[in-house]
């Protein structure tokens, strides 16, 4: 099972780092979460550069894939060759993007008809990919999800193991990261935002709902 966080020049840690930290609290042979750039070497806005763990073609063909947010992300999206690298699949993939991620998804044309959460700068713009915008902080919507705002990032790393490993897999990591004295609270809020757009039943893999 690999998860790839797409992550580009410019990028936001809190949105890389948090999901990728939250989704290796999963401990099973062969779960992989890897950090996914267009360049071996990757400068976030705060400076802290990163060596990628895989690549854009490698994260194409990753069971799930989170797109990360950053300042530069407009960039991204004008960047026709960088985005023809793009090919990703919400039919064979779970795909979450986080804050101007969004924008990401929207350019790719993947949430036609879907709406979605982002952050409130990037509002607009998604907005002027014909997408309409949530004011919420999750939504999910079969094999496609989006969070807006930093901290939401748990909701997004938290859905993808629900739907991954199932709600108990969920419930377990955002207890270990939650802070002492309000890992409850913690948890409620979580599956209160996440389990709403779980399929029904048992949690279901991408594969199992591409199939």
């Amino acid at each position: 099972m690999h998860i790839a966080i797409l992550t580009f020049e410019g990028f936001n840690e809190l949105d890389s780092f948090i999901a990728q930290g939250i989704l290796n609290r999963v401990r099973r042979p062969g779960w992989r979460v890897s950090i996914a750039g267009p360049t071996a070497r990757i400068r976030s806005m705060n400076g802290v550069v990163v060596e990628a763990q895989a690549t854009l073609e490698e994260a194409c063909e990753a069971d799930a894939v989170l797109v990360g947010s950053g300042m530069r992300t407009r960039e991204v999206v004008a960047d026709a060759g960088l985005m023809a690298r793009l090919r990703l699949d919400p039919a064979r993939q779970l795909l979450g993007a986080q804050c101007s991620g969004t924008l990401v998804l929207a350019r790719l044309g993947l949430l036609d008809g879907v709406p979605a959460c982002t952050d409130l700068i990037t509002k607009p713009w998604v907005e002027e990919a014909g997408v309409s915008v949530l004011a919420q902080p999750f939504f999910a919507r079969g094999n496609l999800a989006t969070a807006g705002g930093c901290l939401a990032s748990q909701y997004l790393a938290a859905w993808a193991i629900a739907r991954l490993e199932g709600l108990d897999a969920a419930q377990s990591a955002i207890h270990y990261v939650a802070p002492v004295g309000e890992k409850d609270d913690y948890v409620a809020r979580a599956l209160q935002q996440v389990a709403r757009y779980l399929p029904e039943g048992p949690a279901a893999t991408a594969a199992a709902a591409a199939g």
